[in-house]
This record gives C-alpha cells, structure tokens and sequence, in this order.
C-alpha cells in the first residue's frame, strides 16, 4: 500500500471513530432527560451508527 492509501484510511477510521463516539454521547444526553424514551433512542442511535460503520467501511475499501 501506498502512504497517500494508508492515511486515507487512517482518516476514514478516525471520522468513524469521531462519528460514533457524538451519537453515543448525544443518545446518553437524551436519555438523561427522558427516560422512558430509551428504547426509541437506543433503536435510532444503533441504525445510525451502523450506517456510519458501513460508510466507514466502503471508504476504507476504495482508499
């Protein structure tokens, strides 16, 4: 692999890793302030951060 490759790659991880760390921040705010709304938040931040890995996972792909 090449350097240019290799970095692409590096940064696709990290935005993944960045991406997925606010929606699990952000889902543990909401909860906190409405719990009975746990299991519509756990649902929503599951399905985005799997739309997230799988973006993550393509881009390392084409890098």
């Amino acid at each position: 692999m090449e350097i240019p490759t290799i970095v692409g790659a590096g940064l696709a991880v990290i935005g993944v890793g960045i991406g997925i760390g606010q929606i699990g921040g952000k889902a543990m705010e909401a909860i906190a302030r409405q719990p009975e709304a746990y299991g519509k938040i756990q649902t929503a931040m599951l399905i985005a951060a799997a739309l997230i890995e799988g973006i993550g996972f393509a881009a390392i792909f084409a890098a």
